[in-house]
């Protein structure tokens, strides 16, 4: 592998890796690229075979305790040649001395686990068309929503308890990002709860849903999507639940959700404390 060479991606090449992961089958959003390298701009790697990017992954420092891995992907054509396992020694030396997160497909907890990663939990995505779930999450109306455009001290101060590190710049783009629609619960002038719905290749994605209760976690789904065209009724939402959220997955079996897809929460060293009570949805699969 003398001609492989590997290095950050441009903003172009972060496009194409998030290109790659929707022929995965993985839906991302339609803004994801620009949100994401907004959090690490140095934390997109690929590997490249002269002008040719073959292999892709992510790496992103939220601080310097704590990273997420995702976009690990090697294009079909090149797989076995050891292309992969070269960038993810790249990966892992971005990432060195912090704490690692990932959400891995469950067959391959065993390779995780030889790279020095423990199962933590498990996260199921869930879904169903909007038209259906709307008339079960009744009319929100007021009642404490409000309209997120950026990042406040507020939310910072909420986001920290159910996330193991600060990512303020990746929470303003995520928030203000064209097509993004983010709302928050508030009582007495303080955040309950808030959410962001974005489109994706396919349908929509609620991440994060964020929340001090089912209650307060429903009515932002409400508002959120009401926010659809209803031309769009027919498409289908997304939420990534995590199985400890007993509550979470209460609500899904209430609103008719079906369990479309797994993934294995694991961490190189410790499963930070985080409040997963609060957790309805998690932000993304790719960096946390």
């Amino acid at each position: 592998m003398s001609d492989y060479t590997i290095r950050a991606l441009t903003a172009a090449e972060v496009q194409d890796a998030v290109d790659w992961a929707g022929r995965e089958g993985w839906n991302p959003g339609l803004r994801d690229a620009t949100c994401f390298r907004a959090a690490d701009p140095d934390g997109f790697l690929g590997g490249f075979l002269g002008d040719r990017m073959v292999a892709s992954v992510s790496a992103v420092n939220y601080d310097d305790s704590f990273s997420f891995l995702g976009f690990y992907i090697v294009r079909p054509e090149y797989r076995h040649a050891g292309h992969g396992l070269e960038i993810s020694r790249h990966a892992l030396a971005h990432c060195e001395n912090r704490n690692m997160g990932l959400d891995g497909v469950v067959e391959q907890q065993d390779n995780y686990r030889k790279s020095g990663f423990s199962f933590a939990y498990n996260n199921y995505r869930f879904s169903a068309k909007i038209k259906d779930i709307l008339p079960k999450l009744g009319q929100v109306i007021g009642n404490g929503i409000v309209q997120l455009g950026g990042m406040t001290a507020e939310l910072k101060t909420y986001d920290k308890a159910m996330f193991p590190a600060p990512r303020d710049a990746f929470l303003q783009s995520w928030l203000s990002a064209a097509g993004h629609v983010s709302r928050a619960y508030t009582e007495d002038g303080q955040i309950k709860g808030y959410a962001t719905l974005r489109p994706c290749m396919t349908g929509y994605k609620v991440g994060p849903l964020f929340a001090d209760d089912a209650g307060i976690a429903q009515a932002l789904l409400a508002s959120l999507l009401s926010a659809v065209p209803p031309e769009h009724g027919t498409q289908e939402v997304f939420i990534d639940m995590p199985q400890p959220n007993a509550a979470a997955f209460d609500l899904a079996k209430r609103l008719g959700l079906a369990k479309v897809f797994e993934t294995a929460r694991m961490y190189s060293d410790h499963v930070p404390d985080i409040d997963l009570t609060r957790v309805f949805g998690v932000t993304t699969f790719e960096l946390g």
